[in-house]
C-alpha cells in the first residue's frame, strides 16, 4: 500500500530542490548547485552532447554555457515519485553581450536516498541557446 502522504513529502522535497536549483544558477553559486546533482547524473541540454557527471557539469557551468547572467521565473512545477517537469521563462544575456528572453521546459529526476538529481532535460521554446 502507498503511503499518499509520504509521497506528498517526497514530491514537495522535490519541489524545493528544483526551486534551490533555480536559485543557485541565477545566483552564480556553482558548488552548492553541482552538489545537487548525482555523480552520475545526465544532463540533455539541446546544442550539447549529453552531460555526464558532476565534473562534466561543473566544466559546462565554469566555461560553456553560453549564458552569462539572468533569471528563471518558474511558472509550474508538478512532481511524481521524484520526477518533475517545470515550466518558466528566462531572461538574461549571453557571453556575447546580447540579450535574451525565452520560455523554457525542464524534467528532473532525483534519485531515491540521497535525493540527487540523476537526470535532467531542458527544451527551449525559441532558437537553440
Amino acid at each position: 500500500m502507498v503511503d499518499s502522504q509520504h509521497d506528498a513529502m517526497s514530491d514537495e522535497y522535490c519541489i524545493d530542490r528544483i526551486r534551490l536549483y533555480y536559485i543557485l544558477v541565477d545566483s552564480d553559486q556553482l558548488e552548492p548547485l553541482v552538489d545537487l546533482f548525482a555523480e552520475e547524473a545526465v544532463y540533455h541540454r539541446p546544442g550539447y552532447p549529453p552531460l555526464l557527471g558532476r565534473a562534466r557539469l561543473r566544466r559546462f557551468y565554469q566555461q560553456e554555457r553560453i549564458i552569462k547572467a539572468g533569471r528563471h521565473e518558474v511558472t509550474r512545477i508538478l512532481a511524481v515519485d521524484g520526477v518533475a517537469a517545470v515550466h518558466g521563462a528566462f531572461d538574461g544575456v549571453l557571453t556575447d553581450g546580447s540579450k535574451v528572453s525565452l520560455r523554457f521546459a525542464d524534467f528532473f529526476e532525483l534519485r531515491p536516498g540521497d535525493r540527487r538529481f540523476v537526470r535532467r532535460d531542458t527544451f527551449f521554446f525559441a532558437p537553440m541557446v
